[in-house]
């Protein structure tokens, strides 16, 4: 497109979502009830939410980069870019966040049959079907491909058996996306890639607390769960290829969580509210502006890093090992920004239980935060993938 067409799209896109967007999907997330997630049994916290999701998914925009025949808008990638600068202009918000968008949507892009691609995809777009994912196990953690959970061979189908831990939302989920043994030749050349119902019978959840009193994750338990041959994504013993295209893209969501995101910068916000500012509009707190300033240096630098990164990905043009870098080094910037969110927040951001500070939000995301080092790979392990695959260093 040249760049009078796509400054057409910008200002189109600028008037539709000026009409389209409510004023409620403007404001911030405030509680886990503000985001959507859609799914069986999604259940909108307001009209205005669910007219967000509705309106964005007629237009393909809940996926804009997706062809138009799976649900998607059909941009390209300079147009769904203008799209999400246009959408942070006016601090919408996401009109549905999703494991099928951000994770399984790309490995049934690549890997998934035509069949595979209607079926699922247009459900995924439209926020119908929420999906979890089976990977982790008891014993299968940063070895993923130990994993046990099998797969038997009943001629149409497999009847899975085994155990899943750290699945988030399992509890919520209506679908999972899982890794399973069809072979025990070799842990990697064994693994196949299968999708099943969570209503199916012999599958059961059960949540973990964690230390922030909340349980996104859950224990999923497989006894005898029928799974047909055609919910099987790719060839039998060639999951190991989907599931590592899939951590990619897992590990890209990840490190989206050290960015400031829907226009806002809750830690400087945060900290002026608490603190104030002195006679020179400055954060009252010396100390602490500057930390803050290190910090914010950082958070741009990141910023900037991702979005060539995401250009390139689009581009297929990324190392494969750039979202181990990406998701390592957003996932150390998100914990320090909630530390400095602590200690500008004071005493009050110890607080757990009052109403004033909506149930300890801030000391809740905070204890939260220290998983993301360990989900989606740890970054003990990210960084070992750096230094073989990005610095080729010799090995141990």
């Amino acid at each position: 497109m040249t760049d009078t067409d796509l400054d057409t799209f910008r200002s189109d896109t600028r008037a539709w979502l000026a009409e389209n967007c409510p004023p409620e999907m403007r404001e911030p997330v405030r509680s886990d009830t503000d985001v959507c997630w859609g799914g069986r049994n999604f259940a909108p916290s307001s009209p205005a939410q669910k007219d967000w999701l509705d309106r964005m998914a007629a237009r393909g925009w809940t996926v804009p980069d997706w062809p138009k025949a799976y649900g998607g808008g059909g941009l390209s990638a300079a147009q769904t870019k203008i799209l999400r600068e246009e959408m942070a202009a006016i601090r919408a918000r996401n009109p549905l966040n999703s494991f099928g968008i951000s994770m399984l949507g790309p490995a049934l892009l690549k890997y998934g049959t035509e069949e595979q691609k209607l079926e699922h995809l247009p459900k995924i777009a439209r926020g119908e079907i929420r999906w979890c994912q089976g990977y982790s196990e008891p014993n299968a953690g940063s070895d993923l491909a130990g994993l046990a959970a099998s797969a038997e061979d009943a001629g149409d189908h497999y009847i899975v058996n085994g155990q899943k831990v750290w699945t988030s939302y399992a509890d919520k989920a209506d679908w999972i996306f899982c890794l399973v043994r069809t072979s025990k030749a070799s842990k990697q050349g064994g693994i196949s890639f299968v999708l099943f119902d969570m209503a199916s019978p012999g599958v059961s959840t059960k949540p973990i607390l964690l230390i922030s009193g909340y349980s996104p994750f859950c224990e999923t338990f497989m006894d005898d769960v029928k799974v047909p041959k055609a919910n099987r994504i790719h060839d039998e013993n060639k999951g190991w290829d989907v599931a590592k295209y899939l951590l990619g893209h897992e590990r890209e969501m990840i490190s989206g969580m050290g960015l400031a995101t829907g226009g806002r910068n809750p830690l400087v916000e945060g900290a002026i509210a608490t603190i104030g500012l002195d006679h020179d509009g400055r954060l009252a707190d010396p100390v602490l502006r500057t930390q803050i300033a290190l910090f914010e240096v950082r958070a741009k630098a990141f910023a900037a890093m991702s979005e060539r990164f995401i250009d390139e990905l689009k581009a297929g043009r990324a190392h494969p090992a750039q979202p181990s870098m990406m998701k390592y080094v957003g996932t150390e910037l998100n914990k320090d920004r909630y530390e400095l969110m602590m200690a500008s927040g004071g005493s009050d951001a110890l607080e757990w239980e009052s109403e004033r500070s909506r149930t300890g939000a801030m000391p809740r995301a905070w204890l939260r935060t220290k998983a993301n080092s360990i989900e989606g790979g740890t970054s003990e392990i990210q960084l070992n993938i750096i230094a073989k695959r990005i610095l080729e260093l010799p090995g141990a």
